[in-house]
């Protein structure tokens, strides 16, 4: 019984990195920096407060229809993926893909200090939801060459939810 259950963990892992292009054996982050990423971000010793509710509700409220009405709590289940390769609070690391934080109204491969693809450096986009809902149906189609071998959320809903969820989540502190 102990085995089968290692296994269907084994399983749910290679499942989760595999959204990402990332496989179990190729995968460089250990068990702490996994868990690492979903804590807190710090600076200089200090954790970074998380958004309260009142201004996640704020920022999703600044984003145009139909994004403004996301489902936070779906948005943050779809994005569960995402963890394996991105990190979203201020000075969070960067992974397979660059931290997110402060990525609505950023210009495309502009995050500093993160190696991006050549594909990607020579597009001229600034980050903003439509480009997001473009990016989330399918990167490789939106940027072809990019290194990013997410496929993609087929569910419009899904990808709203996302969207709402990334700007609530990466907008201030």
């Amino acid at each position: 019984m102990r085995h089968l259950g290692l296994t269907i963990a084994a399983a749910g892992m290679a499942a989760a990195l595999a959204g990402c292009g990332k496989s179990p054996t190729n995968t460089q982050a250990g068990p702490s920096q996994a868990s690492s990423s979903a804590q807190p971000a710090t600076s200089g010793g200090t954790q970074s407060a998380e958004p309260t509710a009142e201004q996640k509700k704020q920022a999703v409220a600044e984003l145009p229809a139909p994004y403004n009405t996301g489902d936070l709590d779906n948005g943050e289940a779809k994005f569960a993926v995402c963890k394996s390769c991105h990190t979203l609070g201020a000075g969070g690391a960067d992974m397979t893909g660059p931290n997110l934080h402060g990525v609505f109204g950023r210009k495309v491969a502009g995050k500093p200090g993160f190696t991006y693809s050549d594909a990607l450096k020579a597009q001229t986009f600034t980050w903003d939801a439509a480009q997001m809902d473009r990016w989330l149906t399918d990167p490789k189609a939106m940027v072809t060459g990019t290194k990013m071998t997410f496929p993609g959320f087929k569910d419009p809903k899904d990808r709203i939810d996302v969207i709402a969820y990334l700007k609530a989540e990466t907008s201030g502190q």
